[in-house]
């Protein structure tokens, strides 16, 4: 009993998730529908088959992975809400499990299982919420690398007449599943059916790979099958790699041209052929849908498998052990033999709460009554003997007719032609030199080359030339032109080294202009190209590399000190330095807002970001000579406080006049804010 076996159902995993029943196997893990009793909310558990549970690095893989695909939200992406590891009462070993937004429904297998090849629009109604999903997740950085009708859900909306929503799932398993020791050859062959090319020979796939599996997808949604299938998948990945993946138009003939070329694309060995991510391949869909003028379509919910048809009570009820049993029964037309069911040993007992089922014995309708006895033949029918000998000559004449025909057979195949000419294909797109050669019995070998004249995707040469004859299924070495070359893409602050390198693989050769300083890019590396990046120039052409001197040098840090804090900026932005605020502070010889000092300090050979310090010293107002009461409120508007001697009481208080006689400190002394003045009057 594995540990995906429906026996766990009633498991609660972390303390949290239970597993109610069983909804699908496969050859990576088992999907149960669950209850998160914290939440109370219905999920779907993954369980990963105990093969991958049981490696650590899978484990670790797993987890990276899950917590990448949590973090994509997307209404045609199944959410993911948890991951956990867990070691259920009476296993020897963990469960290493996913839990998924509950998707009620089925999958894309369902629909294609159930109605064959789509209607165009209904195909194109699926595949676009399918791409919608995988750009997001591309725009996200995370790649797929499993996209087939299995991983393709179809749920049931809340919209009675919206028809079903499409949901994408299983983002990042398979990487996970990949860093794992073990492999099923199972699962292979359910998945190689929609591998790219480069995810066969290396492993490894990015966005454009997704774009190919998903142009197997919409192939396989509109033809009712894969292009390429086989006993092994040795010999369907064979195929993925070495053949081009032929027009659906030549299955399903009403096919639109639009759509038919469009696959094509998206289905190219070459990656750099197919739209860059499924965001592109998206929009050229639309833009397909939208010239044919086709609605999008409510999408119909596959029906349940089997499994989901039965009651709870079916589900949960053990299976009675049975072995047949043959006895006679008499009835109006005799005595017969029947055969029923009767259980071995005793039955199981049902689950709490569930009667015990009850034994049905099926008894067959009557038995037909036997057949009247045959007349006599008449006296002119031939008698046994007679029929014995027209048989033997009929099956003389067969014999004799069944070996003319071979012979005639034989002959037409040994005239047939054994070998086909190369035909013409200078000229024509890949695509169409492909079609011609499988037409011709050949096998295309492509490669690719740069042209000055010829447009890329085009067909420069074949080697063996056209007309020449060879036997049949034979290799045809075709060129492919990508078009002129392209200066490449270099960053500033790359190396010479590796300038040097892109340029001359893009057949162009490089000269180095003049250096330049440069603030960003280290002394000796990349400052700049030019023509710029993606000019499309002749085989051969000059490509210039211009190299870093370092940072420019700067003049010393001009001297700004007691200047306005605007004034000091403007000067220090104009020889080339950047300005900052370094705060404030007290100085007993500048106002307020003028500038103390800098860092570095004024004529030194300081660095690009000079910090500015301005002075927060208050001048001393003089309110001599003033009415108390307007003294105080002078200095207190100055941030100043005030002590008063003598004065403030009216005329004739304590022997002197209501105004400031004596102030200390001076009028026009530089002190900090909120430095105590005194004042005082006559006779203070």
């Amino acid at each position: 009993m594995t540990r995906t076996h429906p026996s766990l159902v009633g498991t609660l995993l972390e303390r949290r998730y239970r597993v109610d029943r069983l909804l699908a196997r496969g050859g990576m893990s088992s999907v149960y529908r669950g209850m998160d009793t914290r939440l109370d909310r219905a999920v779907a558990i993954k369980i990963m088959d105990p093969r991958f549970a049981d490696d650590r690095s899978f484990v670790d893989r797993f987890v990276r992975e899950a917590r990448s695909a949590a973090q994509l939200h997307h209404p045609n992406v199944v959410a993911v809400h948890d991951q956990g590891f867990d070691v259920p009462p009476g296993e020897d070993a963990g469960l290493a499990f996913l839990v998924m937004e509950l998707v009620d429904g089925g999958t894309l297998r369902d629909l294609l299982s159930e109605q064959g090849k789509l209607d165009v629009a209904l195909a194109l109604s699926i595949a676009e919420p399918v791409l919608s999903a995988l750009a997001a997740a591309h725009a996200a950085g995370l790649v797929h690398r499993d996209v087939k009708p299995e991983n393709v859900l179809i749920g049931r909306s809340s919209g009675a007449l919206s028809g079903g929503v499409v949901k994408v799932g299983d983002f990042g398993l398979v990487r996970a599943v990949a860093s794992a020791g073990t492999t099923s050859s199972s699962v292979i062959l359910g998945t190689v059916a929609y591998l790219s090319p480069e995810q066969v020979t290396t492993g490894v796939t990015g966005a454009r790979g997704d774009v190919y599996s998903a142009g197997i997808l919409l192939y396989e949604m509109l033809t009712g099958q894969t292009p390429y299938t086989g006993d092994t998948a040795l010999s369907v990945a064979y195929r993925h790699v070495n053949d081009d993946v032929p027009r659906p138009s030549e299955q399903r003939p009403d096919l639109p041209p639009a759509l038919d070329d469009l696959i094509l694309r998206a289905t190219r060995r070459d990656p750099e052929l197919r739209p860059a991510d499924a965001g592109v391949f998206l929009a050229e869909l639309q833009a397909v849908r939208a010239e044919l003028g086709l609605p999008i379509v409510p999408v119909p919910v596959p029906p349940p498998p089997d499994g989901d048809r039965m009651s709870d009570t079916e589900r949960t009820m053990p299976r009675i052990p049975v072995t047949e049993q043959t006895m006679p029964v008499s009835g109006p037309q005799g005595t017969r033999a029947l055969t029923r069911a009767v259980p071995v040993g005793p039955p199981p007992s049902p689950p709490a709460g569930q009667p015990m089922p009850t034994q049905q014995v099926a008894v067959p309708p009557p038995a037909t009554p036997p057949p009247p006895r045959r007349p006599r033949p008449p006296a002119d029918e031939p008698k046994p003997r007679d029929r014995r000998k027209m048989f033997a000559l009929i099956a003389v004449g067969v014999l004799v007719l069944g070996g003319l025909i071979g012979a005639f057979a034989f002959i037409l195949s040994e005239s047939a032609p054994t070998t086909s000419a190369v035909p013409k294909l200078v000229g024509l797109t890949q695509a169409e030199a492909g079609d011609k050669l499988r037409a011709a019995n050949l096998t295309p070998q492509y490669s690719q080359e740069f042209s000055n004249t010829v447009p890329a995707n085009t067909v420069v040469k074949v080697t063996p030339a056209e007309g020449t004859q060879l036997e049949k299924d034979a290799n045809v070495s075709v060129v492919v032109s990508k078009g002129k070359p392209v200066v490449p893409n270099i960053q500033v602050g790359a190396s010479l080294a590796d300038a040097t390198k892109a340029i001359q693989g893009q057949q162009l050769t490089v000269a180095q202009g003049t250096p330049a300083f440069s603030d960003t890019a280290p002394q000796g590396t990349v400052v700049s190209v030019s023509p710029a990046a993606g000019t499309p120039v002749n085989i051969g052409g000059q490509v210039t590399v211009v190299l870093s001197k370092g940072p420019e040098p700067l003049p010393p840090v001009p001297d700004v000190t007691g200047r306005p804090k605007d004034e000091a900026f403007q000067l220090l932005q104009q020889a080339g330095f950047q300005p900052v605020d370094g705060g404030e502070e007290f100085s007993q010889t500048i106002p307020a807002g003028g500038v103390t000092r800098t860092d570095p300090p004024a004529n030194s050979p300081g660095s690009k970001q000079v910090k500015v310090f301005v002075s927060n010293a208050v001048q001393v107002p003089d309110v001599r000579f003033k009415q108390f009461d307007e003294a105080e409120q002078i200095l207190k508007q100055a941030g100043l406080d005030v002590d008063k001697q003598g004065g403030g009481g009216g005329r004739g208080h304590g022997g002197g006049f209501n105004f400031v006689f004596q102030q200390d400190p001076q009028p026009g002394s530089l002190v900090p804010k909120g430095t105590k003045v005194k004042i005082r009057g006559f006779g203070g």
